[in-house]
């Protein structure tokens, strides 16, 4: 298959799940085209019978499309891990390379990675990896946000969108597992303010948007 068609299926698949809705915008957007280009593709990809095209809803997968996206985020998803434990590189790192290689990775070779890796739940970030039947883990993390002053999470997933917010993550001295207690909010900018080993942390909104906890 085509790489740009597999492209465009993923963006698809995981923009709805973000936001609930795709529209042409969106995913020029994210694949920094322009959305005349979308169109165009949106077109040839409803015509194979991988997406439809749904007034006021924007368009969604087949299900098809659907398995075909879920196979890429399997296999970028296991090539993080297998990339990050054992080439050394770092979270901020392994996205572009992964990107490659899903689309180079036969279903004998993902398997094999899998069982190499020791079947893996979850990638660097903490997105949740799915199994070769297209089922994911269990997952229930929500935006550090959504938190209310005094509670004490766990942080389990931070968006790899950037690589520059991985990179300031690492900065600030924060990694998954990390427990921090949510200390302030402040209205006036949205941001957020944490304790984490004894420091305060102060949060963009975009950036605590981006960090998913569990509650302890």
């Amino acid at each position: 298959m085509n790489i740009n068609v597999e492209d465009y299926l993923k963006n698809i698949y995981n923009i709805k799940n973000e936001t609930g809705k795709v529209t042409n915008n969106l995913l020029a957007d994210r694949l920094k085209i322009t959305p005349a280009a979308v169109s165009d593709m949106v077109s040839k990809l409803s015509k194979s019978g991988y997406i439809t095209n749904k007034p006021y809803r924007g368009f969604e997968l087949t299900k098809k499309g659907e398995k075909i996206a879920i196979s890429l985020i399997r296999k970028h998803r296991l090539w993080e891990v297998f990339l990050m434990k054992y080439l050394n590189y770092h979270w901020d790192e392994v996205h572009s390379d992964a990107e490659n290689l899903e689309h180079i990775s036969s279903e004998v070779l993902i398997s094999r990675l899998e069982k190499f890796l020791g079947n893996p739940q979850y990638d660097p970030h903490g997105d949740p990896i799915p199994d070769k039947n297209g089922k994911f883990p269990e997952y229930n993390a929500v935006p550090l946000n959504s938190i209310q002053i005094g509670e004490t999470v766990v942080i389990k997933k931070v968006s790899d969108e950037n690589s520059e917010i991985l990179e300031y993550f690492s900065k600030l001295g924060l990694s998954l597992d990390n427990k921090i207690r949510v200390t302030e909010k402040i209205k006036f900018d949205n941001s957020v303010e944490i304790m984490h080993k004894g420091k305060k942390i102060f949060l963009s909104e975009k950036l605590s948007a981006r960090i998913y906890v569990q509650k302890k």
